[in-house]
């Protein structure tokens, strides 16, 4: 058994796992994606997304978590990515989602969210979760409601992302138990 199986989080229509090389083709398909960009850095070129993609799969070894690739059950598809994500200067330890758009809509990013949650305070001893959103973006400020997050306060994400002002969702381990 490698590292990576025991990181293998499956849900009824998911399997969330580390990202392997495989899966970087449709990550940077996302990435070029203007509408699929917009809140998660903006489209980038495939070697800006390189190494974006290097980055959480680089967390992986160093961290010991980062977001995992959502992948579909039914088709194998590489859907999206999502996950617990604390880079240096974060401003707190976040479950985020950003899927393909043809995976909008579905409920996806839901399941597995709730998921990742579960798994970063049973796995990780985390105490609170949080979510960095883009005051326009309605379907993940939606999606944060559902899974029971409360808007907590505004701030700035790190270099190279400083100017970038975001809400941040959230809620405490003992709020997201509570609702089990």
């Amino acid at each position: 058994m490698s590292t990576h199986d025991i990181h293998i989080i499956e849900t009824e229509r998911l399997i969330l796992r580390p990202p392997v090389r495989d899966d970087f083709d449709a990550y940077a398909a996302n990435m070029a994606d203007d509408e699929a960009a917009r809140f998660i850095g903006g489209q980038q070129s495939r070697a800006v997304a390189w190494r974006g993609f290097l980055s959480l799969s680089g967390a992986w070894n160093i961290q010991g978590f980062s977001m995992f690739s959502v992948i579909e059950k039914t088709s194998g598809q590489w859907i999206g990515r999502l996950g617990p994500w604390y880079p240096e200067g974060w401003p707190g330890t976040e479950v985020g989602w950003a899927l393909v758009r043809d995976a909008w809509g579905k409920g996806y990013a839901y399941e597995g969210a709730a998921a990742a949650i579960d798994w970063a305070f049973q796995h990780l001893g985390w105490h609170e979760v949080i979510h960095s959103i883009n005051a326009d973006n309605g379907p993940s400020i939606a999606l944060a409601k559902r899974l029971g997050s409360s808007m907590l306060r505004h701030s700035n994400l790190p270099e190279p992302y400083q100017d970038v002002t975001v809400q941040i969702w959230g809620q405490t381990k003992d709020a997201w138990l509570s609702r089990k």
